[in-house]
C-alpha cells in the first residue's frame, strides 16, 4: 500500500531528514528540485513537503502516513500521533527566559499576572499552570527574543540548542520546559492498515541510525594469535571469523567498531599479530 511521508521544507531539520531518507534507501527522485510532492525511487512511497511546525497536525489528520518533526512541535499541537523513532538530530530545548537583570531567576520566582511571549502558547501555558501561574501568554511568530525589552512581556519562551543565542541577545534560562528532538511518527489509523510498509520504512531508518559512529574493522589473522586478536577486538556480539581458503593457517576477522575506539583498537591488534586491517564505513545495520 503506497504510503506518504512529511518532511520539513526548509530549515535546519530539513536537508538531515531527505539525507536519512536517502541513507535508508529511499531516496527522492529529484533532490535538487523540491516540489510539494516528491516521489522516491520506492513506487510505494513519496514525500511531501511542508513546513515542520505543520507536520504533527498533517499526520494526526491523515494528510501524511508518517513525518518527521521536533518532540516541540508534536506536544504544542497536542497531536495524537504514533512516536516510532527519536532520530538523533535536532536536539534542543525550550526554556523559559528572561533579562539578564531581571530579579526572576527560577520558577520559584514567578508570580501571578506575568507576561511571557512565546511561539509554543499550548506548552507554555501547561507549564505555568503545573505551577499555579497566572500568567498572560503573548503568542508571537518569531523575533521572540526582542519581547521583554520593547515592553511586550516579562518573559520568554523559546527553543534553544546552546543557550548562545539566548546570551548574544542578554536573556538568561530561568528553567527547562521541555527537552526534544526530531521524532519519526505515523498517524495511528494508517500504521494499523499499512504496518508492513512502514515498518519497512521504520526499519531502513533504524537500520542507519544503529550504523551511525560505527566502522567494520577487517583483518587477517595466523590462526596461532586467533585468541589474542578476539582478546583486543570488541564487536556487537564478538568478532565474526572465517577461513581464508587460499592459505589454510590464516583466518579473516571482522567486527563493527565504535568510531571512537578504531585507533586504539587498530593499534592494538597490531601489536598482537593482526596485519592487512582494514577500517570500512557502515551505511547500515540491520
Amino acid at each position: 500500500m503506497k504510503i506518504r511521508i512529511a518532511l520539513p521544507s526548509k530549515g535546519r531539520i530539513s536537508d538531515p531528514a531527505v539525507k536519512l531518507l536517502d541513507k535508508a534507501g529511499i531516496g527522492l527522485k529529484d533532490a535538487a528540485n523540491r516540489k510539494l510532492f516528491s516521489d522516491t525511487y520506492d513506487d510505494d512511497i513519496s514525500v511531501m513537503f511542508t513546513r515542520a511546525a505543520d507536520i504533527p497536525e498533517f499526520v494526526a489528520d491523515g494528510a501524511a502516513d508518517m513525518g518527521m518533526t521536533g518532540l516541540d512541535l508534536i506536544r504544542e499541537h497536542d497531536a495524537e500521533v504514533e512516536i516510532l523513532e527519536d532520530l538523533n538530530f535536532g536536539r534542543a530545548r525550550l526554556v523559559l527566559a528572561a533579562p539578564e537583570d531581571s530579579p526572576i531567576n527560577g520558577p520559584e520566582d514567578l508570580e501571578d499576572e506575568v507576561i511571557v511571549a512565546t511561539e509554543f502558547p499550548h506548552l507554555t501555558q501547561n507549564y505555568l499552570s503545573t505551577r499555579g501561574i497566572n500568567a498572560r501568554i503573548v503568542e508571537l511568530s518569531g523575533s521572540t527574543e526582542i519581547a521583554p525589552f520593547i515592553g511586550v512581556a516579562d518573559l520568554i519562551t523559546d527553543i534553544t540548542s546552546t543557550g548562545t543565542t539566548l546570551q548574544m541577545n542578554h536573556l538568561k534560562i530561568v528553567d527547562n520546559i521541555l527537552e526534544s528532538s526530531i521524532k519519526l511518527i505515523a498517524n495511528p489509523q494508517s500504521y494499523q492498515e499499512k504496518r508492513d510498509k512502514m515498518e519497512a520504512v521504520r526499519t531502513g531508518i533504524r537500520a542507519v541510525l544503529d550504523a551511525e559512529g560505527k566502522k567494520l574493522v577487517m583483518m587477517n589473522v595466523e590462526e596461532r594469535f586467533l585468541e589474542d586478536v578476539k582478546k583486543a577486538m570488541p564487536g556487537l556480539t564478538g568478532p565474526t571469523v572465517s577461513q581464508v581458503l587460499s592459505n589454510k593457517d590464516v583466518v579473516a576477522v571482522h567486527a563493527v567498531v565504535d568510531e571512537q575506539e578504531v585507533f586504539k583498537v587498530v593499534n592494538r591488534l597490531k601489536k598482537v599479530g593482526a596485519r592487512d586491517i582494514l577500517v570500512v564505513p557502515i551505511e547500515r545495520i540491520i
